[in-house]
C-alpha cells in the first residue's frame, strides 16, 4: 500500500507539472512589445498562466504572458455557437475562421484558443479566451510580454508534402522543459526535442522511430499527433499517438539532443484514423488516458499494469492496451481537462459549433 500511494503521489507531481502547477516560471527573459506570430495551432501550459504556442508557419514555440493568473472559481464553460461569437469579435464571418486547439489554463480555468483568422498562408493568428461567464475575447498579441525560441532543422516552408505544418504537431510543458512533438527536415524526420525554459536555444531534438503494427513496419518519418506525460515506474514517460492509430511510451530520460530512440508500441487502437487530443486524470483509485480522433469518436484507456504491456513488434500482434469509445461524446474537435472531475470539449454539429463542459467519464 505505502508503495502504491508514493506512486501515486509520484503520478500527481508529474501531472501536476504538465498541467502547468509546479515551480513559478521565472520570465525575466521576457520582453513586452508585439509578438510576431506567424500562426498559431498547439497549445500548452506552464505555470503562472505562461501560455506556449507553436507557430509552425514561423517554425517557433512562442511563450506568452497571458497575466491571467486569479484563481477564479470553477465553473462551467458552455458557450453555443463559439465559431459565430469569436466571428464576430473579429470581425469576418465563421467560415472564415479556423480553431485549431484548445487549452485551459490551470491557475484560472479559463480556457484559451489558437485561431486562424482568414485562409490559407495569409491567415492572421489569434489566441482567444473564453469563461464560466461566457465571456469571449481576444488575447491582445501587440504588447504582451513574450519570448521565442526557433527550430532552427524544421522543414522548409515549400517542403513537400506540407511538412512544415508538421513541423509542431503538440506541446506539454514538464518540470522546466518545453516538449515538442513534429517533424525536422532530416532524413529521420520524426523528433521529439525538450527545450529548457527560459529559452535559449531548441537543439536538434530526438529522433523517434516506432514500430507501427498496422503497416507492419518501423516507421521514422510519421510524427507524433499527440501525446502527454506521465509517469511510469517512477520514471517520467511520454505517452505518443500517431496516425492510424498506434500508441508508444517513450522515457523522457532518452530525450538527448541528436540520439535516435525506438518508442515502445503498447497498442493499435484502429486504421483510417487520426488521434487529436490525449488527457490524463485521476478517478477513483485509477488513472485513465482519453484521447479523441478524427474518425474513431473519443476513447477512454485505463493505465492499470501500462508497464506490463509488452512492446508490439509484427502485423499479427495488434492488440496491447485495450480501450472502450465514449458513444455519446460526437463531434469532439478538441478536448481540454477543465479541473479535476471535468473535461471541456469543442463540439460540431449540424447546429453549430459548441465549447461545453462535461463531467470526466
Amino acid at each position: 500500500m505505502y508503495l502504491k500511494n508514493v506512486r501515486r503521489l509520484l503520478i500527481g507531481l508529474t501531472l501536476a507539472a504538465a498541467l502547468g502547477t509546479a515551480e513559478p516560471m521565472d520570465t525575466t527573459s521576457f520582453t513586452p512589445g508585439k509578438a510576431g506570430l506567424k500562426s498559431a495551432g498547439a497549445l500548452a501550459f506552464g505555470p503562472d498562466g505562461v501560455l506556449f504556442v507553436g507557430d509552425t508557419a514561423g517554425a517557433a514555440i512562442f511563450a506568452l504572458d497571458t497575466a491571467d493568473k486569479t484563481a477564479r472559481t470553477a465553473g462551467a464553460v458552455d458557450i453555443a455557437n463559439i465559431n459565430q461569437k469569436i466571428a464576430a469579435l473579429l470581425g469576418t464571418t465563421p467560415d472564415q475562421i479556423q480553431i485549431n486547439d484548445v487549452a485551459v489554463n490551470p491557475a484560472s480555468h479559463v480556457v484559451y484558443l489558437s485561431v486562424a483568422r482568414g485562409r490559407g498562408p495569409e491567415a492572421i493568428p489569434v489566441i482567444v479566451r473564453a469563461d464560466a461567464s461566457g465571456k469571449v475575447e481576444e488575447l491582445p498579441l501587440d504588447n504582451i510580454r513574450h519570448a521565442s525560441v526557433s527550430l532552427e532543422n524544421a522543414p522548409a516552408a515549400d517542403a513537400a508534402r506540407n511538412a512544415r505544418r508538421d513541423s509542431i504537431t503538440d506541446l506539454a510543458y514538464l518540470d522546466g522543459r518545453v516538449l515538442v512533438a513534429g517533424l525536422s527536415n532530416e532524413e529521420f524526420a520524426s523528433k521529439l526535442r525538450s527545450v529548457a525554459f527560459p529559452f535559449a536555444k531548441a537543439d536538434a531534438g530526438t529522433s523517434i522511430e516506432i514500430y507501427h503494427g498496422n503497416h507492419g513496419r518501423l516507421e521514422t518519418n510519421s510524427p507524433v499527433r499527440t501525446f502527454v506525460p506521465y509517469t511510469i515506474n517512477n520514471q517520467p514517460h511520454i505517452l505518443a499517438a500517431y496516425t492510424c492509430t498506434p500508441l508508444v511510451k517513450i522515457p523522457v530520460s532518452q530525450l538527448k539532443p541528436g540520439a535516435k530512440v525506438t518508442g515502445t508500441t503498447i497498442a493499435e487502437l484502429g486504421a483510417g484514423n487520426s488521434p487529436l487530443d490525449m488527457i490524463v486524470y485521476h478517478k477513483g483509485n485509477s488513472d485513465y488516458i482519453l484521447m479523441n480522433n478524427s474518425s474513431r469518436g473519443v476513447m477512454k484507456m485505463s493505465t492499470e499494469k501500462i508497464e506490463s504491456y509488452s512492446a508490439i513488434t509484427a502485423k499479427t500482434d495488434i492488440t496491447g492496451l485495450p480501450a472502450t469509445t465514449i458513444s455519446d461524446w460526437k463531434g469532439v474537435q478538441h478536448l481540454a481537462k477543465l479541473d479535476d472531475a471535468n473535461a471541456v470539449l469543442l463540439v460540431k454539429s449540424d447546429t453549430g459549433v459548441e465549447l461545453k463542459t462535461v463531467a470526466l467519464p
